[in-house]
């Protein structure tokens, strides 16, 4: 089987654009991969385009190869551009890989070690930053069934709060611990905004709540003030999302700062580089939590992987509150169902995208045509959460 051709497909949001890549076959079978990507979708559009040499014309079996020609045959050192567009790919070569042998994928990964995947919820808390707005939002999580909750509530904080934000950002957390149920799981967001003895503080005064992690507490990168955070608070800490590549989490498993890793399939290089790391994870009882914020082809293909993987703790789902009509780019969607995400038994993904309704929700463009990415600024805009939605 060789791959003959590829088109490019791009679903407009409020606060972020999905990308999506159909590749075709000789033998008439077509696969379909997705990403998203904060500011560069027409970056990494134009990226897939200039390296089409390294996808057309080969093997779609040929997983290895194929990270290979898009890492090191270039040359220069891969990143977030590069791994997502190596990303799409792979997922479509995932997604053809299971049609051709009549099988969904992850069982082309090793098949199932879990019964069912638990969902945390995210994007729910599109609201105004007060405690009774957030604590109002969380109950509908809860009604919806889920267990687990994820948010920011620091608005628009860069390295250290005021202290008037910081006892704001406490009371909306004190706010959603009351609105949820015993039993649920609060991880608290901080985006790699805070110097670490910012973190520890915040870490320290809500250590008594039912927390499932903080996450990002420093600069993704900044190790040395990960480990400070390490050293002064017991709760479990998160990191990872903005990882590209094994090689970038090299840090993490030397200096057992980490407790959970997050990998994001889409900027990782794909559905095998992210098992790997899962992996090595495991090695050092590690739990792996992906990061998800796309729509009905990363969301399967997270879930493909954490039904594979024997250290896997939980999957993030946006579209449940944020921009929930993402859901209709296929004809099927995997919803969540008392908090948890079910085994997918079709072939490949199992789905087909509806391209008609992708087209009919372009990405706003400027005057020469480029696709713009709204973002988030969130290290400026306060009411950065709102992501662009309608109460």
């Amino acid at each position: 089987m060789k791959t003959t051709g590829f088109r490019l497909l791009q679903l407009g949001t409020p606060w972020r654009n999905l990308s999506y890549i159909v590749i075709e076959t000789d033998e008439g079978i077509s696969g379909i991969g997705e990403a998203r990507v904060l500011g560069k979708t027409h970056t990494v559009a134009e990226y897939l385009k200039d390296v089409e040499r390294h996808f057309i014309g080969h093997d779609p079996f040929d997983i290895e190869a194929l990270f290979r020609r898009f890492t090191l045959l270039d040359f220069g050192k891969a990143g977030e551009v590069v791994h997502t567009g190596l990303a799409m790919v792979e997922m479509a070569f995932w997604d053809i890989m299971g049609k051709a042998t009549n099988q969904p994928v992850y069982k082309l990964l090793g098949g199932k070690v879990q019964d069912k995947i638990q969902a945390y919820a995210n994007g729910w808390y599109t609201v105004e930053r007060t405690p009774g707005s957030f604590a109002l939002a969380a109950s509908k999580v809860v009604s919806k069934g889920y267990k687990a909750l994820k948010f920011d509530p620091f608005g628009n904080g860069d390295l250290e709060l005021s202290r008037n934000e910081l006892f704001k950002s406490i009371e909306i957390i004190e706010a959603v611990s009351d609105a949820i149920t015993d039993d649920m799981q609060m991880m608290i967001e901080m985006h790699g905004r805070f110097a670490a003895h910012q973190a520890v503080e915040i870490a320290n005064k809500i250590d008594q709540l039912n927390i499932g992690w903080i996450e990002e507490p420093v600069r993704p990168s900044d190790n040395p003030s990960l480990d400070k955070v390490r050293i002064q608070t017991s709760l479990p800490i998160a990191t990872g999302e903005r990882l590209y590549g094994a090689s970038e989490f090299r840090e993490i498993w030397s200096n057992n700062s980490v407790d959970i890793i997050q990998p994001d399939i889409t900027q990782c290089g794909g559905i095998f580089e992210t098992k790997k790391i899962a992996s090595t994870a495991e090695i050092y009882s590690i739990m792996v939590a992906p990061h998800n914020v796309g729509g009905v082809i990363s969301t399967l293909a997270a879930i493909h992987l954490c039904f594979t993987l024997r250290n896997v703790k939980i999957l993030e789902h946006f579209n449940d509150f944020a921009d929930p009509f993402v859901k209709e780019a296929a004809n099927f969607y995997p919803e969540v169902k008392d908090g948890f995400f079910s085994l997918p038994e079709k072939p490949g993904w199992g789905v087909e995208l509806n391209e008609d309704f992708i087209l009919s929700h372009p990405p706003e463009k400027n005057k020469d045509g480029i696709n713009l990415d709204p973002g988030l600024n969130m290290f400026e805009k306060m009411d950065w959460a709102k992501r662009g939605q309608s109460e």
